[in-house]
């Protein structure tokens, strides 16, 4: 269909596309955390890689450092709550090289990654390791000090780090530590551990072993290192003990501690101690009845019952070799939680319960910390804050926890720093403690208050909406009882409605000089009300974002990106991710509605999060993607299925127009539905499958609001080039593993006919290739081969951005065959020259370099189309996002000669294959944008501007205008001297006023000349 559009009055385009100017994007200063906002975020923490650290050995202050379960490592300054660096190791996410298209590193090779970062006490440098490279880092700074890759070494395989510890070994002198490693290699069932110098990361030295056995932990207790491994078949492992000199790496001992079938899996096993006295490895059967003790070293296993009904064991000790050897055994229960205090004889390596905390309802936590050889155990409940000393069960200190809401939610799990003040026996203490909690905020308690709070639970976004602010229900509701009444009631009633308004007087007058100020000065009025409220400008929405761990987060956009709601929707298992497929919001009724691929499904109010309705995840996938239809109830996201299949739908929810589809073989396939009664069945209209040995990795189609304000371009000359505004099309980019090629194809969504094709060689396929899709262009970027225009026999590699503008014709003022029609079909017979029937569109191409790679592409939208627009994607490798003006990607710049004159006033610059990243053109300017995965954009009222929203790590909002603010002020308007202009005008015309009229009057009393 082609769109009834009507071609505006011919004007240059010189000015506009002057507009388009990279220095016109620029970002002032003055609009920095004014129309953008960011949540720089790590990631949610985990209990074994967060403490709190003293980054110099003199300082009394601390750092608080954690390694996410993102993969991103850093630390935060406990007072604040600020980030004061971080890392990201993963490259998961970040963009970083051990990324795939999965999601997952490469090097995991299917078992599974975790995280492990470790403090050495009183040294200046933490270290991390996460997947198979290991990285020092400066504690202060988060410079990184050295970075070792692990594998191809004697096994020659990949290698997983299973276990980190820093450890002090006397044979290198006193305060000299070094970093024991232990890692699986996965292609020879190899159990590898390392000593790693702490200076520059050499290898001291490897201990090697192939025997099948399943890697856990390291352990050290000054002298000797205890590698702790499962042995046997899965679901009947025993705890295998592996003793090493730490001086030379040679194995001294072997044991095997308990009989087979005493662990089931890894998580059986609850703690390994690590650099203690006594360092204990702690594991339970599988039916949490019984939990078994040994010192490692020995072969004597301690046997203790846990209390009934336990579901989950967690054992707490301190990680310093001067602490006693004193551990806390904290059982979970669905009603409630205890604790029991343990403690080892070193004489007799005997261990016993010193004391029991009592059963307490609800979750609650336990964090250890130590100074010396004090251990202390902190305890956080529902309402309260415990320290225990691990000697007795004598309290230390007491506090409430006060949170300031009623409704906070419970303590998962939490690390702590005690504080002794004072000496004697009036001794006080203070704790604050880092708790994340089960709505995934990490929040800091200081003393039983909430100093701050992290919404951690915002990263690891995966998809995310624009809704609208709905409008008042009464006021929606009163306006309906008045179209639908006669006109004497509907007067009556909005009289009535209206006097009842007057209540609001007061409080409208009241706020009369904050808002004219606010509007002078040109600063945001705060709400008193707390009510969420649309704006004239259309910059006050929601951004409903959606996270990997079953979280759902409201943003005020309007507002600083101020989180509104946030509520958990399903319980995600740790080892899984919610895989949302779709996500919509209904402007009409502000409902927002989510659909996951394992049949579950949420809708909710958009304003309050109230949960409307939702259904579980189920355990197995059934849904392969979603699609926004319409229907003859209006448009609905619908499911697709496995295989590309949907089903029968009610004849009301039936799409109107083709669903493209994925089948089972990769193909694409047209479905259409047929009406069949009150049901409709899928019918299968096409199906595209690429040529042998391609598969589709990328598809990208226009967005749902794709508005073209102009059917044809005018040319320099004054003459038209008619824009393909065909809707129904869709571009798909298929790689050849063998040949390493790219094809990108331009297929009609209605009669699936190929409309335009072009391949591209040298593809990297290990690399990202994106393409996006807006009005009648469209663009790809890969990393590939391109060839010098001045030799044209060498070639290079690098980045590329593919851009293809699609016309009717190739000739000025020529519509192509279909001339001025209304509308043609796509399937029907359509009389042009070419010899399969199919109207192609005239395509120009071209293809430029970039200097940095570039993902998540997106094109920004506005309400009427006018704007021009800007191609936005995410600098993995500079943690920004940039926006390239379709100026600069203007396929039809000329190639090898300056512009002619007609050319020039179009707009059009001289080509040059490289595209530079501006930095005025980076839109998040000085921020470090981590890990965006997609960005969004949605228009505002104002034609100008476009709201963007980017997540993934981090979230990132902001306000583009790629033909800068023509339609409104500038926040540097100086509405100040504006105000004052027009006050001393008033003041002039009053004071001379009555000098004017006096000698008005007295010119009529003089005698005529």
């Amino acid at each position: 269909m082609r769109p009834p559009h009507l071609l505006p009055t011919l004007c240059s385009l010189g000015t506009l596309l002057l507009l388009q100017a990279p220095g016109a994007q620029a970002v002032f200063r003055d609009e920095v955390g004014h129309i953008d906002y960011h949540h720089q975020l790590l990631g949610l923490p985990q209990r074994e890689t967060t403490f709190f650290h003293r980054p110099r050995r003199d300082d009394r202050a601390s750092l608080l450092y954690t390694l996410s379960d993102l993969g991103v490592l850093g630390a935060v300054n406990p007072g604040t709550g600020e980030v004061v660096w971080r890392q990201s190791v993963s490259g998961s996410g970040s963009g970083g090289p051990n990324a795939d298209p999965g999601g997952r590193t490469r090097e995991d090779g299917g078992r599974g990654v975790r995280g492990f970062m470790r403090a050495g006490e009183g040294e200046g440098w933490v270290v991390s390791a996460y997947g198979g490279a290991v990285h020092a880092w400066d504690a202060v700074s988060g410079r990184n000090k050295f970075w070792v890759r692990l594998g191809g070494g004697g096994g020659g395989g990949v290698e997983v780090v299973r276990d980190l510890e820093v450890v002090e070994l006397t044979e290198s002198g006193p305060g000299r530590k070094d970093v024991l490693v232990l890692s699986e290699e996965g292609e020879r069932a190899a159990t590898v551990a390392r000593r790693l110098s702490a200076e520059d990361g050499s290898v001291v030295w490897e201990f090697r072993e192939v025997t099948g056995d399943l890697p856990l932990q390291v352990s050290t207790n000054l002298e000797k290192v205890f590698v702790v491994s499962l042995k046997g078949a899965p679901g009947a492992y025993s705890l295998k003990v592996t003793v090493l000199d730490p001086v030379t790496g040679r194995k001294l001992d072997e044991m095997t501690v308990g009989s087979r079938a005493d662990v089931h899996d890894r998580q059986d096993v609850v703690l390994v101690g690590a650099n203690s006295a006594a360092p204990v490895v702690a594991w339970t059967d599988h039916a949490r009845r019984t939990l078994w003790v040994n010192v490692l070293g020995t072969k004597t296993r301690h046997e203790f019952p846990l209390p009934a009904d336990t579901v989950e064991v967690e054992v707490h000790a301190p990680h310093l070799a001067q602490s006693q050897p004193h551990f806390l055994v904290h059982s979970k229960t669905a009603a409630g939680h205890r604790g029991e205090v343990f403690h080892v004889d070193l004489k007799t390596n005997a261990v016993s319960k010193a004391y029991s905390l009592p059963l307490l309802p609800g979750p609650g936590a336990f964090s250890t910390s130590s100074d010396g050889a004090n251990v202390y155990f902190t305890r956080i409940t529902e309402d309260e804050v415990v320290l225990l000393s691990s000697q007795s069960h004598g309290v230390l200190g007491r506090w409430t926890l006060k949170t300031g809401d009623p409704n906070a939610a419970a303590v998962v799990h939490a690390v702590s720093e005690v504080v002794k003040k004072g000496g004697g026996s009036g001794d006080s203490y203070a704790v604050r403690a880092a708790a994340v909690t089960d709505l995934d905020d990490w929040v800091l308690i200081r003393n039983g208050e909430s100093a701050w709070t992290r919404h951690e639970g915002m990263s690891g976004g995966v998809a995310a909406t624009f809704a609208e602010i709905p409008e008042s229900e009464d006021l929606a509701r009163s306006l309906e009882v008045e179209a639908h009444s006669n006109p004497v009631q509907a007067y009556i009633h909005r009289v009535k409605r209206h006097i009842n308004d007057l209540q609001y007087l007061p409080a409208w007058i009241d706020s009369i000089p904050s808002r004219f100020m606010s509007s002078v000065l040109g600063k945001d009025v705060p709400s008193t009300t707390g009510k969420l409220a649309r704006d004239s400008f259309g910059f006050h929405k929601l951004a409903v974002l959606a996270t990997r761990r079953g979280m759902l987060y409201a943003l005020d956009v309007g507002n600083g990106g101020r989180v509104v709601w946030h509520k958990r929707a399903f319980t995600i298992p740790k080892a899984s991710k919610w895989d949302v497929k779709g996500i919509y919001a209904h402007e009409s009724t502000g409902e927002v509605t989510i659909l996951g691929s394992n049949n579950d499904f949420v809708v909710l109010k958009g304003d309050t999060g109230e949960i409307i309705e939702a259904k579980s995840p189920s355990p197995e996938a059934t849904t392969q993607a979603t699609a926004l239809v319409d229907t003859y109830s209006g448009k609905q996201l619908i499911r697709i299925g496995r295989d590309g299949k949907i089903g029968d739908l009610h004849v009301y929810k039936a799409p109107r127009q083709t669903v493209v589809t994925r089948g089972a073989a990769g193909e694409l396939r047209g479905v259409v539905f047929v009406a069949n009664g009150t049901s409709s069945y899928e019918s299968t209209s096409w199906t595209f499958s690429p040529p042998q040995g391609q598969r589709i990795v990328n598809i990208a189609t226009r967005p749902a609001h794709d508005v073209v304000a102009s059917i044809g371009r005018v040319l320099g000359d004054r003459t038209v080039k008619y824009k393909y505004l065909n809707p129904n099309t869709l571009v798909a980019a298929a790689v050849n593993d063998k040949a390493q090629t790219l094809t990108v194809y331009l297929l009609d969504t209605v009669s699936g006919q190929i409309l335009y094709s072009a391949q591209y060689e040298g593809i990297d396929l290990a690399k990202p290739i994106e393409c996006a899709m807006a009005e009648n262009w469209f663009v790809c970027t890969y990393f590939g081969q391109y060839a010098l225009r001045d030799n044209a026999a060498q070639s290079l590699r690098g980045y590329q951005i593919l851009v293809a503008d699609l016309y009717e014709s190739t000739e000025a003022n020529d519509r192509g065959p279909l001339g001025a029609a209304g509308s043609y079909s796509s399937i029907g017979p359509v009389d042009v020259p070419t010899a399969d029937g199919v109207l192609r569109p005239a395509v120009t191409s071209q293809s430029y370099v970039l200097s940095a790679p570039i993902s998540a592409l997106q094109v920004t939208q506005t309400r009427q189309g006018i704007t021009s627009r800007q191609v936005l994607a995410y600098l993995p490798e500079l943690h920004g996002i940039v926006g390239i003006p379709r100026a600069v990607l203007e396929p039809r710049r000329p190639v090898g000669r300056d512009p002619t004159p007609a050319e020039a006033e179009e707009g059009l610059i001289r080509y040059h294959p490289a595209i530079e990243v501006d930095p005025k053109t980076v839109v998040t300017h000085e921020r470090d944008v981590l890990g965006v995965d997609r960005i969004i954009a949605t228009p505002a009222v104002v034609e100008s501007t476009s709201l963007v929203l980017a997540y993934g790590v981090d979230v990132f909002g902001t306000r583009v205008a790629p033909s800068f603010l023509f339609d409104i002020l500038g926040k540097g308007f100086n509405k100040v001297a504006l105000v004052g202009t027009v006050l001393a005008l008033l003041v002039g015309v009053i004071i001379l006023a009555p000098v004017v009229k006096r000698k008005q009057i007295n010119l009529r009393w003089q005698a005529p000349m």
